[in-house]
């Protein structure tokens, strides 16, 4: 089997380097690669890579996921999230490759409290949320065989992510303020890559399993309490800072104006992923832990 991995360099494309080794050969592009394009703002250059290299499997890391920056330049957005994987699926298609992308929560509204289904009306809130949307419809209607994941709060421990600023902040401040009416699942990029990795070999035998997935981590937390879990387990490693778990207090969202409005709700239900893969995922909780035991001597 031939991989055409692309953001390699990403949290979700670096681990998918170790996760899609066993399959075949990996061919793994980032937007500075040399011998091929890897810049999904250069589209033309981009089919030309999957034409040179005509793959079994394409797999789609890359994004324009700079969720307020989005706001200010909406045609790169557009261009990166949306037209690109649009003509990954039309190219798929022509070699009878599967693609497999990686969407997000933000295509719904975040309104409510209950975990939203692939079947949900989608209402995205910013241009990031709608350039991902655009980019799912766009694959949806090349007919291709592909694999769509919507996840949210992902962290790897390579690279910055939350946790690495909480702890950054509790050694710098007595106290921390941290949003709270915002719900979702912290999700590790190295979960994302071992499921996708097994829903490619699952997808080999069985066609018929192609579709949209939401894919996150089992149970939920605020950004408070994602934050609180962290310092917590930072004291009871030995970790020398000023703020303690009680020192970590819960705000409203508008506490943090931002140009790009979030959703309140990113609760994603992963039944429909679960049952067709044959798969359990894990709690928040113990993907963060082992998070922080990799990262804790280094911070």
């Amino acid at each position: 089997m031939k991989i055409l991995l692309l953001g390699k360099n990403g949290q979700v494309g670096w681990e998918l380097q170790r996760s899609l080794a066993p399959l075949g050969e990996v061919i793994a592009l980032d937007s500075s690669s040399q011998e091929f394009c890897g810049d999904l703002s250069n589209i033309k250059e981009l089919t030309t890579t999957v034409r040179k290299i005509s793959p079994d499997v394409i797999v789609n890391a890359a994004a324009h996921t700079a969720v307020d920056k989005a706001e200010s330049e909406p045609e790169l957005a557009r261009t990166i999230n949306a037209l690109a994987p649009g003509v990954l699926a039309q190219e798929a298609k022509k070699i009878n490759a599967w693609l497999v992308h990686y969407s997000t929560d933000y295509v719904f509204n975040g309104e409510g409290d209950t975990p939203w289904l692939e079947t949900d009306a989608t209402s995205p809130l910013n241009v990031y949320g709608a350039t991902k949307l655009e980019g799912e419809q766009l694959i949806h209607q090349s007919g291709c065989r592909h694999l769509i994941f919507r996840t949210s709060w992902v962290y790897g421990a390579r690279g910055g992510n939350f946790a690495k600023t909480m702890l950054r902040l509790a050694r710098e401040r007595d106290e921390l303020k941290v949003i709270n009416d915002q719900i979702g699942a912290p999700t590790g990029a190295d979960l994302l890559a071992d499921i996708t990795a097994h829903a490619i070999r699952m997808s080999e035998r069985k066609h018929e399993v192609s579709g949209l997935y939401h894919l996150v981590a089992a149970g939920e937390t605020s950004w408070h309490g994602y934050a609180s879990f962290v310092v917590g387990f930072a004291q009871r490693a030995g970790v020398s800072m000023w703020v303690t778990p009680e020192d970590v207090y819960p705000v409203p969202t508008s506490a943090f104006p931002t140009p790009a409005k979030r959703p309140h709700n990113s609760r994603l239900d992963t039944h429909k992923l679960q049952t067709t893969f044959n798969l359990y995922l894990p709690p928040w909780q113990s993907g963060v832990a082992r998070m922080l035991e990799e990262i804790l001597p280094k911070t």
